[in-house]
């Protein structure tokens, strides 16, 4: 059985690769502490879909308030997501935006874990 699958079944698609190379190194007891503290700060793509689609009828730009992207999310929420246009493009791109905001979370978590 895949060591990721075992430890973060929800991982799919380019995050489980990204997942296999991290797990590569490490331990079991490495792999279950990065588990678990990647767990709590992964973003789901599909809260990302969500939160994308809030744009068009609220608020523009929480999805990338809530990926770190502080700059980005402020000018959507001043700009009504570049006129719409480019909330429209990171709805399009939602998987992309939650996967780079998990990439490196994933690189943050496993340099904590593998001191």
């Amino acid at each position: 059985m895949n060591i990721v699958l075992k430890y973060l079944p929800e991982a799919q698609g380019h995050e489980l690769f990204m997942l296999n190379d991290i797990f590569k190194s490490f331990n079991d007891d490495q792999a279950r502490d990065f588990s678990f503290i990647y767990r709590s700060r992964r973003k789901d793509p599909s809260i990302i879909l969500l939160t994308t689609l809030l744009g068009f009828v609220w608020v523009a730009g929480v999805h990338r308030l809530i990926t770190d992207q502080i700059g980005l999310g402020i000018l959507y929420l001043l700009t009504f997501g570049f006129c719409f246009i480019g909330t429209i493009v990171d709805l399009i791109n939602y998987q992309n935006l939650a996967f780079e905001y998990n990439r490196r979370i994933a690189y943050e978590v496993s340099a904590i874990v593998s001191k």
